[in-house]
């Protein structure tokens, strides 16, 4: 049994009080034991049989939860810097893409790629994480466009997973973008698509669906017939939606019963109140949003109407090459006008929830996992306000020290 006191601030981030409620503890301490949290409240009220617990000094920093990524492209081949630079001097998102730059362009080097160079890529990818206080990941396929290659990320997750210390969560996305062999046989590639979905259903490779509903990837129709497929065959539905233009997928995302809707930067009011009202839940992406010099997705509208915002990086080579969750959650503040509290709750309780793991993980309170991370700041405002390359000093996931600063 191990005993974390003298917290300046304990950062519990339960359900109970809404969006900008993290129910913090000040002078606080917290027992876990097995990879489980038993006890958390103010020091002064620490119950006699956890006194003898072995000590670890928080020093009076924050404690938060920790920090749950619930949307990134982890596993890639390449780099698209020259995209970058073709952006600042004018070219749209959409225009390079249909050039043959874009997703495109990462799925031909990733087709190239040997599955150990993935693996060891993914996997420094994810240490940098872990340094950061990120202790769970979602982790999207949709860079192989067949059959071999999708299976082969997916497979990439899976030992990751096993290997840990992270907490990784799969997704498919295989109806990402329709590669240039499918290009004059749209259905076919639907169909490929579909097929896959009860192998890696049964085999256990991903927990959840994603599709990409916009003009230059998936229409609704087809984004429902695929992931009405999926929930069919047990796994969660997830869309990216509304990103670059108002195509209903917010509406659809409420209507099929999905997890959570992705992007939303011009998602209408309409898909607002559908998304409240079916409890879907929404990912803000600021990284994208920065990147791509877009309108910000209008997190107080979706916090006003009651939809949980969750924060996350989409991590990917293009639109978001940036796996830096802290600073995502600066950006949810700058251009989203968050409160540092509710971008916070965005990273922990509402992320998880936006993979189906908020009985588990996301929050610090008895019987959920005893995966938190200490930050060298006194509040949650001092650490998002000031933006630091790293201001994590440890990790733990499942009760374990997997990280500490030197």
């Amino acid at each position: 049994m191990l005993l974390l006191h003298n917290i300046g601030l304990l950062a519990t981030c339960r359900a109970d009080g809404g969006q900008g409620e993290i129910n913090g503890i000040r002078d606080a301490a917290m027992v876990w034991d097995e990879g489980r949290i038993l006890w958390t409240g103010p020091e002064s009220e620490l119950p006699a049989n956890h006194a003898t617990a072995e000590r670890r000094d928080a020093r009076g920093r924050l404690v938060i939860p920790g920090l749950v990524d619930c949307h990134t492209h982890l596993a890639f081949a390449g780099w698209r810097a020259d995209e970058f630079a073709r952006r600042i001097a004018g070219e749209s998102y959409l225009h390079i893409a249909r050039s043959g730059g874009g997703i495109l362009s990462t799925v031909r080097a990733t087709r190239d790629a040997a599955e150990d160079a993935l693996m060891s890529r993914a996997a420094g990818f994810l240490e940098q994480m872990t340094a950061l206080g990120v202790t769970t990941v979602e982790c999207k396929s949709g860079y192989g466009l067949d059959r071999e290659t999708e299976l082969r990320l997916l497979g990439v997750y899976r030992a990751l997973a096993r290997r840990g210390p992270a907490r990784i969560v799969a997704t498919y996305l295989g109806a990402h973008v329709v590669p240039p062999e499918y290009r004059d046989r749209r259905r076919a590639y639907v169909e490929l698509v579909l097929s896959l979905i009860p192998e890696i259903a049964a085999a256990g490779l991903a927990r959840c669906c994603d599709v990409f509903v916009e003009e230059a990837a998936f229409s609704t129709d087809e984004a429902h017939e695929v992931l009405s497929t999926a929930m069919a065959a047990g796994l969660l539905a997830k869309l990216h939606a509304d990103q670059l233009s108002d195509g209903g997928g917010a509406a659809l995302a409420a209507a099929i019963g999905a997890i959570s809707a992705d992007h939303l930067e011009h998602a209408s009011a309409a898909g607002i109140a559908a998304m409240a009202a079916a409890g879907t839940v929404a990912v803000s992406l600021p990284l994208a949003t920065l990147y791509l010099a877009q309108r910000p997705m209008p997190a107080r509208a979706f916090i006003e109407a009651d939809v949980p915002v969750a924060v996350a990086t989409d991590f990917n080579p293009g639109s978001a090459p940036s796996w830096h969750l802290p600073l995502a959650l600066t950006l949810a503040c700058t251009l989203q006008r968050m409160t540092p509290a509710e971008a916070l709750k965005g990273a922990t309780l509402y992320a998880a929830r936006a993979l189906g793991l908020d009985q588990r993980i996301g929050s610090l309170e008895p019987g959920k996992a005893a995966d938190f991370a200490v930050i060298d700041a006194p509040d949650v405002n001092h650490w998002l306000y000031h933006f630091r390359p790293n201001a994590c000093v440890r990790t733990v996931i499942g009760g374990r020290t997997v990280w500490r600063a030197a």
